[in-house]
């Protein structure tokens, strides 16, 4: 685990947003465990569904896919969970690290119970559950307009920075995938390999590499690679006054053409598209 959590505020925080919302959260470590939740208990329906081992497992795949989604995507994800019910999760980033996430469910987003029901009998009917027993309880759950899951995604997000300035999430950085992520973000500008990282840390390839694809989920060097690229959108949008050769330079890539080639290829634009659009 990469970070230490302080509990006590967090369960305080949690219950809050119940309050105000009515909706279920839940905060999940780095590595997608859960961690605590306000409820304890998940709604009815799902406990139900939970009883088939299948179902169980495609829930916590379900998390789980979600989890890495955003963490690609560094902002919420509202989305369907194998089952029909709308799910919404947002990352808690410290620096380019995620060290949590925040999750709400499990909502009925639909124009009637009537909709609902059709469509998550129909997605858990391979689990053969008793389709009486999952509609009454089905019915037992509010519906919830678009409006109410989008604006509690915006606070979702809105608050995962400020779990890190409470100080209810605090990042142990004497663990070396933090230690590794800071360094990486000093020295964007200079050559950096896996030699280099190995070589500063006294690690071997492959430990560096297996902690490359827990912690960003990608290889090092698409890591690095990402990061200049996001370095020089925030150059492109923020300094009109340098050329895109010394943008390149001070996001280490010595090849000038490279770093058109690359940021054309991950972005869908070209650098000199992109600061004019």
């Amino acid at each position: 685990m990469l970070s230490t959590f302080n509990y006590e505020k967090l369960n305080s925080f949690l219950k809050d947003f119940y309050t105000i919302t009515g909706i279920r959260i839940t905060i999940f470590d780095e590595a997608f465990n859960e961690l605590t939740s306000y409820p304890i208990e998940v709604a009815e329906a799902c406990r139900y569904i939970r009883k088939n081992p299948k179902a169980k497992q495609a829930c916590a795949d379900c998390d789980r896919k979600a989890c890495r989604k955003v963490a690609k995507l560094k902002r919420p994800y509202v989305y369907r969970c194998h089952a029909g019910l709308t799910e919404a999760v947002a990352p808690v980033y410290m620096g380019n690290l995620p060290v949590a996430y925040l999750m709400f469910g499990h909502l009925l987003s639909y124009p009637s119970y009537e909709a609902a029901q059709k469509i998550i009998t129909e997605s858990c009917e391979k689990y053969e559950l008793d389709n009486k027993t999952l509609i009454r309880l089905i019915r037992k759950l509010p519906l919830t307009d678009e409006d109410t899951i989008l604006a509690a995604s915006r606070i979702l997000m809105a608050v995962t920075s400020w779990l890190c300035l409470d100080r209810m999430i605090t990042l142990r950085q004497q663990e070396l995938p933090a230690m590794l992520d800071e360094y990486i973000m000093k020295n964007l500008s200079n050559p950096l390999d896996a030699k280099t990282l190995c070589d500063h840390f006294h690690i071997g390839r492959t430990t560096l590499y297996k902690l490359a694809n827990e912690n960003y989920g990608e290889g090092i060097a698409e890591h690095i690679r990402s990061l200049r690229i996001e370095y020089a959108k925030k150059l492109l949008k923020e300094n009109k006054s340098l050329t895109l050769s010394e943008i390149a330079e001070q996001c280490g890539f010595s090849d000038y053409n490279y770093f058109i080639t690359v940021f054309s290829r991950l972005c869908g634009i070209s650098p000199a598209r992109y600061r004019r659009s």
